[in-house]
Protein backbone atom coordinates (compact mmCIF):
# COMPACT_ATOMS: atom_id res chain seq x y z
CA UNK A 1 0.00 0.00 0.00
CA UNK A 2 1.08 3.58 -0.76
CA UNK A 3 -0.19 5.26 3.18
CA UNK A 4 -0.55 9.32 2.87
CA UNK A 5 -0.61 10.78 6.58
CA UNK A 6 -2.20 14.17 6.61
CA UNK A 7 -2.23 15.64 10.12
CA UNK A 8 -4.74 18.48 11.06
CA UNK A 9 -4.23 19.17 14.78
CA UNK A 10 -1.48 17.96 16.82
CA UNK A 11 1.63 16.21 16.23
CA UNK A 12 2.08 12.68 15.08
CA UNK A 13 5.37 10.53 15.82
CA UNK A 14 6.17 8.07 13.20
CA UNK A 15 9.13 5.30 13.57
CA UNK A 16 10.13 1.93 11.13
CA UNK A 17 12.07 -0.06 10.28
CA UNK A 18 13.92 1.56 7.27
CA UNK A 19 15.61 3.80 9.72
CA UNK A 20 13.36 6.98 8.97
CA UNK A 21 11.72 8.82 12.33
CA UNK A 22 14.63 11.07 13.47
CA UNK A 23 18.31 10.24 14.48
CA UNK A 24 19.24 8.16 17.13
CA UNK A 25 16.25 6.22 16.69
CA UNK A 26 13.65 9.14 17.80
CA UNK A 27 10.49 9.33 16.51
CA UNK A 28 9.69 11.54 13.39
CA UNK A 29 7.15 14.40 14.12
CA UNK A 30 4.68 15.20 10.95
CA UNK A 31 2.69 18.37 12.02
CA UNK A 32 -0.15 20.69 10.24
CA UNK A 33 1.12 21.11 6.63
CA UNK A 34 2.83 18.23 6.35
CA UNK A 35 2.29 15.16 4.59
CA UNK A 36 4.03 12.05 4.82
CA UNK A 37 3.94 9.20 2.39
CA UNK A 38 5.32 5.80 3.19
CA UNK A 39 5.25 2.70 0.74
CA UNK A 40 5.13 -0.44 2.75
CA UNK A 41 6.03 -2.43 -0.82
CA UNK A 42 7.14 -5.58 0.02
CA UNK A 43 7.24 -4.73 3.90
CA UNK A 44 7.61 -2.15 6.59
CA UNK A 45 7.41 -2.14 10.39
CA UNK A 46 6.51 0.99 11.91
CA UNK A 47 4.33 2.97 14.52
CA UNK A 48 2.83 5.91 14.62
CA UNK A 49 1.16 7.79 17.86
CA UNK A 50 0.21 10.96 19.22
CA UNK A 51 3.45 13.24 19.87
CA UNK A 52 2.46 15.60 22.39
CA UNK A 53 1.15 13.48 25.38
CA UNK A 54 -1.08 16.24 26.49
CA UNK A 55 -2.75 17.58 23.64
CA UNK A 56 -5.00 15.83 21.03
CA UNK A 57 -3.60 14.43 17.04
CA UNK A 58 -6.42 14.59 14.97
CA UNK A 59 -5.12 12.90 11.10
CA UNK A 60 -6.17 10.93 8.23
CA UNK A 61 -4.28 8.28 7.02
CA UNK A 62 -4.82 7.49 3.48
CA UNK A 63 -4.16 4.14 1.89
CA UNK A 64 -4.19 3.86 -2.10
CA UNK A 65 -3.20 0.47 -3.43
CA UNK A 66 -0.30 0.77 -5.51
CA UNK A 67 0.19 0.67 -9.56
CA UNK A 68 2.89 -2.29 -9.27
CA UNK A 69 3.32 -5.19 -6.19
CA UNK A 70 6.78 -6.12 -4.52
CA UNK A 71 8.35 -2.69 -5.00
CA UNK A 72 11.23 -1.44 -2.14
CA UNK A 73 9.28 0.14 0.92
CA UNK A 74 10.02 3.34 1.06
CA UNK A 75 9.22 6.99 2.62
CA UNK A 76 8.91 10.56 2.20
CA UNK A 77 8.25 13.71 4.05
CA UNK A 78 7.23 17.57 2.98
CA UNK A 79 5.65 20.82 3.97
CA UNK A 80 2.65 22.82 2.34
CA UNK A 81 2.59 26.38 3.80
CA UNK A 82 -1.14 27.56 4.32
CA UNK A 83 -0.01 29.99 1.90
CA UNK A 84 0.56 27.48 -1.21
CA UNK A 85 -3.16 26.28 -0.38
CA UNK A 86 -5.10 29.02 0.54
CA UNK A 87 -8.31 29.69 -2.31
CA UNK A 88 -6.72 26.70 -4.80
CA UNK A 89 -5.90 22.97 -4.88
CA UNK A 90 -2.55 22.59 -4.25
CA UNK A 91 -0.68 19.05 -5.69
CA UNK A 92 0.73 17.03 -2.21
CA UNK A 93 1.00 13.87 -3.69
CA UNK A 94 1.64 12.28 -7.59
CA UNK A 95 3.16 9.63 -9.02
CA UNK A 96 6.13 11.73 -10.80
CA UNK A 97 6.76 14.03 -7.55
CA UNK A 98 5.67 17.05 -9.90
CA UNK A 99 5.06 20.84 -8.16
CA UNK A 100 6.91 19.33 -5.09
CA UNK A 101 4.67 16.81 -4.42
CA UNK A 102 5.32 13.71 -2.19
CA UNK A 103 5.56 10.84 -4.89
CA UNK A 104 3.31 7.76 -4.79
CA UNK A 105 3.27 4.63 -6.70
CA UNK A 106 -0.03 4.59 -7.29
CA UNK A 107 -1.88 6.04 -10.49
CA UNK A 108 -3.35 8.99 -8.40
CA UNK A 109 -2.79 12.49 -7.60
CA UNK A 110 -4.35 14.02 -3.98
CA UNK A 111 -4.56 18.23 -3.82
CA UNK A 112 -5.29 20.33 -0.91
CA UNK A 113 -7.07 23.31 -0.72
CA UNK A 114 -7.80 26.09 2.05
CA UNK A 115 -11.32 28.28 1.19
CA UNK A 116 -13.13 30.93 2.86
CA UNK A 117 -15.70 33.31 2.13
CA UNK A 118 -15.59 34.46 -1.43
CA UNK A 119 -12.49 32.36 -2.19
CA UNK A 120 -13.38 30.01 -4.91
CA UNK A 121 -11.75 27.37 -7.37
CA UNK A 122 -12.55 26.02 -10.82
CA UNK A 123 -10.69 22.91 -12.00
CA UNK A 124 -10.80 21.01 -15.15
CA UNK A 125 -11.57 17.40 -14.24
CA UNK A 126 -10.93 13.93 -16.86
CA UNK A 127 -14.33 12.73 -17.59
CA UNK A 128 -12.56 9.40 -18.14
CA UNK A 129 -11.13 9.53 -14.70
CA UNK A 130 -13.07 9.63 -10.98
CA UNK A 131 -12.71 12.77 -8.79
CA UNK A 132 -13.63 12.30 -5.03
CA UNK A 133 -14.03 15.26 -3.05
CA UNK A 134 -13.36 14.99 1.07
CA UNK A 135 -14.00 18.13 3.67
CA UNK A 136 -11.42 18.20 6.05
CA UNK A 137 -13.21 20.72 8.36
CA UNK A 138 -15.41 23.54 7.72
CA UNK A 139 -18.11 23.79 4.80
CA UNK A 140 -18.16 24.48 1.06
CA UNK A 141 -20.41 23.89 -2.30
CA UNK A 142 -18.84 21.45 -4.29
CA UNK A 143 -20.57 21.00 -7.90
CA UNK A 144 -23.56 22.93 -6.23
CA UNK A 145 -23.57 20.09 -3.26
CA UNK A 146 -23.32 21.94 -0.11
CA UNK A 147 -21.46 19.74 2.05
CA UNK A 148 -19.71 19.58 5.84
CA UNK A 149 -16.92 18.52 7.53
CA UNK A 150 -17.13 14.90 7.30
CA UNK A 151 -19.02 14.42 3.77
CA UNK A 152 -17.40 13.44 0.63
CA UNK A 153 -18.70 13.50 -3.08
CA UNK A 154 -17.86 11.13 -5.56
CA UNK A 155 -17.46 12.78 -8.75
CA UNK A 156 -17.25 10.75 -12.08
CA UNK A 157 -17.79 11.98 -16.15
CA UNK A 158 -18.22 16.01 -15.17
CA UNK A 159 -15.75 17.63 -16.95
CA UNK A 160 -15.17 20.26 -13.94
CA UNK A 161 -14.83 20.67 -10.60
CA UNK A 162 -16.40 23.99 -9.03
CA UNK A 163 -15.52 24.64 -5.00
CA UNK A 164 -17.11 27.91 -3.68
CA UNK A 165 -19.27 29.42 -1.01
CA UNK A 166 -16.53 27.81 1.81
CA UNK A 167 -16.62 28.19 5.50
CA UNK A 168 -13.30 27.96 6.80
CA UNK A 169 -13.30 24.59 4.34
CA UNK A 170 -9.39 22.72 4.37
CA UNK A 171 -10.79 19.83 1.26
CA UNK A 172 -8.75 17.59 -0.18
CA UNK A 173 -9.54 16.09 -3.80
CA UNK A 174 -8.13 12.77 -5.15
CA UNK A 175 -8.00 12.62 -8.88
CA UNK A 176 -8.46 8.64 -9.38
CA UNK A 177 -7.66 6.13 -11.75
CA UNK A 178 -11.27 4.39 -13.37
CA UNK A 179 -10.34 1.26 -12.94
Amino acid sequence: MEIVSYVLAGELAHKDSLGNGGPNGQPGVIRPGDVQRMSAGRGVTHSEFNHAANATTHFLQIWIQPTERGIAPGYEQKHFDEADKRGRLRLIASPDGRDGSVTIHADAAIYSGLFDADERTERALDPARKAYVHVVRGKARVNGQALGAGDALKIEGEPTLTIEEADNAEILLFDLASH
